[in-house]
């Protein structure tokens, strides 16, 4: 199992904490142009959506060979606001009637499982996507969650953990990339590594 911790001053992958200079939505952005660059859809993206891509492609570089193309490997996720801060966004353009300007831009991230979408197109992945919204971050939730989809027996692995996103600059995530069967995927083991810091 590998795995990404991210908070908005710092990102640590397996245990190495990745070097930066910047903080909030600006510690997204270095780390997208210093370790992933290519996919220039990333600057269009929600908050949301921007930590978990920087999520996954940190996890995936890890993969050799990464999977791509492939209908086994689900992408589940939770968090506690689900769209909230787009929702917030969204509703300044539909609130003053008389300056109603209703943005289809921002509208299309009102739904938090974009991110799983966003993750799926990327990788060419066919396989269960699903976006959970739960009170707190509960890793017990999170394991069951998953295992249920490696019932399937098309599933054989998932990217899958915690992203949540208030604004551009605060958000928290806890993402792992496992398999069915993984001893190491258990709720103290993802509980631990949400208490990781840098």
């Amino acid at each position: 199992m590998h795995w990404v911790r991210i908070t908005p001053h710092y990102i640590i992958v397996d245990n190495h904490t990745i070097d930066t200079h910047s903080a909030g939505g600006e510690l997204l952005k270095e780390v997208y142009r210093k370790h992933i660059g290519g996919y220039p859809k990333f600057f269009k993206m929600d908050g949301l959506c921007r930590l978990g891509f920087v999520a996954s492609e940190l996890l995936l570089q890890l993969e050799t060979p990464r999977k791509t193309d492939c209908e086994d490997r689900a992408v589940v996720f939770y968090n506690r606001t689900g769209s909230l801060c787009d929702d917030a966004e969204y509703q300044h353009t539909i609130d003053d009637t008389a300056n109603y300007y209703p943005s289809p831009s921002t509208f299309v991230y009102t739904l938090p499982n974009i991110v799983t979408g966003e993750i799926a197109i990327r990788n060419k992945y066919y396989g269960e996507t699903m976006f959970g919204v739960l009170p707190a971050f509960d890793p017990q939730v999170i394991v069951e969650g998953t295992t249920h989809l490696f019932q399937d027996p098309v599933t054989s692995s998932a990217i899958t953990g915690w992203l949540d996103c208030t604004d551009r600059d605060h958000y928290d995530a806890l993402v792992v990339v496992t398999r069915k069967g993984d001893p190491d995927f258990d709720a103290a083991t993802l509980a631990k590594l949400y208490n990781t810091s840098a």
